[in-house]
Formats: structure tokens, C-alpha cells, sequence
């Protein structure tokens, strides 16, 4: 009988055992902390982000993911909602969350840059691209340069700002000629309603919501006026928590991935799902269904991919949405946790 047979059974053996004091027990929450660290973590808990958009919204409604990590002795807290994704990154790096909810690299870029010991999970890649620069029909903005002398609403540091910022560049006009009015999105979509601010950069569902019922219009749309992308979409988890609860990050991991080809393949039923959670019109949900909205999940080992979002946090920095220089790929989890 040859080693690697024998190998092969006392690894079998320790994982039914595993398997069969979990059920015994009830599920993981009895189990003790050499058997978690043995199962690669040293918790049963994973707590996640969420907002009112997005995969993670859908993930939450539907109740898979959550099914799917039970079934691995996996206990699953949603917290939220959080308005924008700096709040999630907060969470992170304060302890009190251990996943961003899938929001904007940028804002992510700029807290590692600030001190947090973040890194990437995962990134996904939405289409088509639906941020856009609204204006109000009554205001007289129908084009980039009728911005000129006029308040933008953006949120720092994040896609909102740097949608303007490339918008301003594309069309050579000089970023000081423009009221920047940094505002996380419940306070600009008042300011904008109430005239406060002449415009709003803002993504979905959003700046989809605004246009509606503020009677506005596209100034700038990303997908169609911006013939690259700078800010993408990830997933966050703190250094500590991916060190020490590798199952976990890769359970994750995956469990996005099984939501994400759920999502693209059910676009009708994903956002009857988002729609009843955020009250939006039966108008903008058909715009939603109309889009078609695919979702790609890209893992940290994509070599092509992270030197596409290093080339993008070159981009910001060279115009000081980033504060400073960042490289990517000191800042991702490990290789073995992205192999789904």
C-alpha cells in the first residue's frame, strides 16, 4: 500500500471526523479551537456588509450564500445597511465587520494608503457600466462644459469623484473651474433635489432613483462616455482575518462566485429581488431588467487583472484622488485562498 494512498485515507478519515463532531454537535458553534484552526479558521462566524445594491444585497435577500456556508459550519451576520462602501471599510478595520460589502476599489485604495490593513479578496466586474453625472432637466447642464462655475455632489476619494474628474479631462476643463462638494449619497441626493448642488456623479441604483424623480439627465455616462475603467468592484477583509480563518475567505470566495453567475443568469428575478428591498419604481426595476446586468468575479490571482487596477491607482494618484503611490499586489490575500 503506497504512502500517498495512506496519506490520502488519514486525510478522509480527519475530515469525516470533523464532519461527524459537528453533526453530533448540532453545527460548528460547539466545536473546539484546535478543531476550528484544524479546519483552517478560528471561528465559526463571518460577519458581512451590506448596502441597498449590488451582488451583496442580492446574496442577502435570496438567503444562498447563507445556506451554502451553513452547510460548511459556517455561521453568516449581515450587517447594515451601510450607505456607501467607507463605512464597510471602517467596520473592517475596526473589528466589528470582516467582509466589505463588494464596493469601489478607490475608497479601498485610499484607506490601505491611510493605514488599513486591508487587503483584497476578490473583485467583480459589473456590466454594463451605469455610473453617470446627473443634472436636473430645469438647470441648464446638458453637456461636461456646462459644469463650469457650477457644484458637482461626489463622494471622496471614490467612483463619484473620479467620474468627474476623467469627465472634466476628457472634455479640457481645468478640475479648479468646478465645485467639488464632497457628500456621502444620503446627503447629495436632497442637496441635489433641493438645488443645493448643480449636479450629482453618482452609480446605481442611485443616480437611476435621482434621474427619475428629480426629473433629471446624463451629463456624462460612464459606460458610454468613458472609453476605460478606473474603479472597479471588491471585496475587502482585513489581514489578520484572512491569516487566521483561510477557510473561511476561500468559503466566501466561492459563495460569491455560485451568486454572481445566479445573478447574471436570473437578471429578471435578481432585481425583482433588489427592487423589493429598496422600494425603488416598477419603471426603474424595467430599466434594470432591460440593462441585463452580468456579473463577473475575478479572482486576486489574475495577473492581467491587477495590473489593470495598478495602472488604475496610478491614474488616481497622478490626480490626487489618491493621496499617494499604492502597490496592488502587496495588498491582496494570498494566492492558495483565491483558487475556488
Amino acid at each position: 500500500m503506497s504512502d500517498s494512498f495512506l496519506t490520502q485515507s488519514r486525510r478522509r478519515f480527519l475530515q469525516s471526523s470533523l464532519a461527524g463532531i459537528g453533526a453530533l454537535s448540532g453545527g460548528s458553534a460547539f466545536l473546539g479551537s484546535d478543531v476550528l484552526a484544524a479546519e483552517g479558521r478560528k471561528t465559526d462566524t463571518v460577519r458581512l456588509t451590506w448596502g441597498f445594491f449590488g451582488l451583496t444585497l442580492i446574496a442577502k435577500e435570496r438567503g444562498e450564500l447563507e445556506k451554502t456556508l451553513n452547510k460548511d459550519g459556517i455561521k453568516v451576520e449581515w450587517l447594515g445597511p451601510f450607505p456607501n462602501h467607507a463605512p464597510t471599510l471602517q467596520a473592517v478595520t475596526g473589528g466589528s465587520a470582516d467582509f466589505g460589502f463588494g464596493g469601489s476599489t478607490t475608497p479601498a485604495l485610499a484607506a490601505i494608503i491611510a493605514g488599513s490593513p486591508l487587503v483584497f479578496s476578490q473583485f467583480v466586474l459589473y456590466e454594463p457600466r451605469s455610473t453617470a453625472i446627473i443634472a436636473k432637466d430645469s438647470s441648464g447642464i446638458n453637456k461636461v462644459e456646462d459644469l463650469v462655475g457650477k457644484s458637482v455632489a461626489v463622494n471622496r476619494s471614490g467612483l463619484g469623484e473620479f467620474l468627474l474628474i476623467a469627465a472634466l479631462e476628457k472634455h479640457n476643463i481645468d478640475r479648479s473651474k468646478v465645485n467639488f462638494v464632497y457628500l456621502n449619497p444620503p446627503d447629495a441626493a436632497p442637496a441635489l433635489a433641493s438645488g443645493k448642488v448643480d449636479a450629482w456623479s453618482m452609480w446605481s441604483p442611485g443616480v437611476d432613483i435621482a434621474r427619475l424623480e428629480y426629473k433629471a439627465h446624463d451629463v456624462f455616462l460612464e459606460g458610454r462616455d468613458l472609453p476605460f475603467q478606473i474603479d472597479y468592484s471588491s471585496y475587502v477583509t482585513s489581514r489578520k482575518f484572512a491569516t487566521d480563518n483561510p477557510a473561511i475567505v476561500r468559503a466566501v470566495n466561492a459563495a460569491f462566485v455560485t451568486e454572481a453567475a445566479w445573478a447574471s443568469q436570473n437578471v429578471s428575478e435578481a432585481e425583482h429581488i433588489v427592487q423589493k428591498r429598496t422600494n425603488y419604481s416598477d419603471t426603474i426595476r424595467d430599466q434594470f431588467i432591460q440593462l441585463k446586468r452580468k456579473y463577473q468575479v475575478i479572482p486576486v490571482s489574475n495577473k492581467k487583472f491587477v495590473a489593470e487596477l495598478q495602472s488604475a491607482a496610478d491614474w488616481l494618484t497622478a490626480r490626487k484622488v489618491l493621496p499617494e503611490s499604492i502597490t496592488v499586489s502587496d495588498h491582496l490575500i494570498p494566492d492558495q485562498l483565491a483558487s475556488l
